[in-house]
């Protein structure tokens, strides 16, 4: 496979190797990743689109545990969808995809 050219990153990693760190532990390591990363556009998209649906997630995760029946039903759902995205996602990054997500990744390429 073809590397693509993502440009330098001030962390001194290849951007594409960045990217994937961006989502390792969520949304922890997308902050990390969005305070330290002053240069490079493609790793700072992945970090706040980590960011931003790691985080989301982790809310609606902790909203749906005061909603008796319903809200405890649907968290295993949101676990299997946090899962696919993770993986999908540092697959992604690792490819060198810009892979937008639709409320996130929007958000993402305005704050990158």
């Amino acid at each position: 496979m073809e590397t693509k050219d993502l440009g330098k990153t001030s962390t001194g990693m290849q951007a594409n190797v960045a990217a994937l760190l961006c989502y390792l532990v969520g949304w922890i390591t997308g902050l990390i990743f969005y305070l330290i990363e002053k240069e490079n556009k493609f790793v700072r998209f992945h970090a706040f689109q980590s960011l931003a649906t790691f985080g989301g997630l982790m809310v609606l995760t902790i909203v749906l545990t005061f909603i008796p029946v319903v809200g405890w039903m649907l968290i295993p759902v949101v676990y299997i969808l946090e899962l696919v995205l993770w993986i999908l996602l540092m697959v992604k990054a690792y490819q060198g995809e810009k892979f937008k997500l639709p409320i996130t990744g929007e958000m993402a390429e305005k704050n990158a």
